[in-house]
């Protein structure tokens, strides 16, 4: 069964994308503070959020590998539309105009196979790009990724396995750890340790540096096949 790893990296719409009326809404509690800095502090902290909501961000981009034959995609927005080293290697960098052609390609690429595997996808990258897809008009190849919660087919959750669907919650022997915790527990290079993490994306959207931004994201899943290939030797089938 063909299996398909994956990652996104997203980002915060601009502020005058949204109207009055919205932006009274995403910042009525920081506008209930008294106190200056805090309100000041309170506004930061949602504008930070807001790269996590899909009705206040977009996906800038996708990294895909096939895990059997680590053969991929890596799919991201750039001001630069020129092809990049296309066909070179096993994975090939892909920028596009925009984010509807961006989730185009991405389900295009999906059809074609049978399971999914991500890192906290159920609890994010999946519903996330539902509903960017349903905002842009996006036809949507596989609507099955949510499914059955505990069950690995077709979406295996490494997020929701390693904790054993939460078994312990916050605090117990299977609490969450974030990926790059995983990582360096079972030996496999951590996506960030080259410097760059999910919190610089915005930086690096600004600077126009889409590039990192893409390497970044495939590292990311790079990772989680590594982590994928532990947890079914090691793992599978715990109940």
């Amino acid at each position: 069964m063909a299996t398909l790893v994956f990652d996104i990296e997203t980002s915060a719409l601009p502020l005058d994308h949204f109207d009055e009326g919205q932006r009274e809404y995403l910042f009525r509690e920081a506008e209930r503070i008294v106190d200056e800095p805090a309100r000041d502090a309170k506004r930061a902290e949602i504008r930070q959020f807001m790269s996590l909501w899909p009705f206040t961000s977009q996906v800038v981009c996708i990294a895909m590998l096939n895990s059997e034959t680590a053969r991929g995609k890596v799919l991201f927005t750039a001001e630069d539309f020129e092809p990049d080293d296309a066909g070179a290697g096993s994975v090939q960098f892909v920028p596009c105009v925009d984010e509807g052609e961006l989730l185009t390609a991405f389900w295009e690429v999906a059809k074609h196979y049978d399971g999914v595997v991500t890192f906290n996808g159920r609890g994010f990258d999946v519903p996330f790009l539902y509903l960017r897809s349903a905002i842009l008009n996006v036809p949507i190849s596989k609507k099955n990724w949510l499914g059955y919660r505990y069950a690995t087919d077709p979406h295996c959750d490494l997020a929701e396995q390693l904790t054993f669907y939460n078994v312990s919650g916050r605090d117990g022997a299977a609490r969450r750890f974030n990926l790059d915790f995983y990582c360096k527990a079972f030996g496999i290079e951590s996506p960030k340790s080259q410097g760059v993490t999910g919190m610089d994306v915005k930086e690096l959207m600004a600077a126009g540096k889409f590039r990192e931004i893409a390497e970044y994201c495939l590292r990311d899943v790079r990772a989680t096949v590594e982590l994928y290939k532990i947890w079914k030797e090691r793992l599978a089938g715990i109940k």
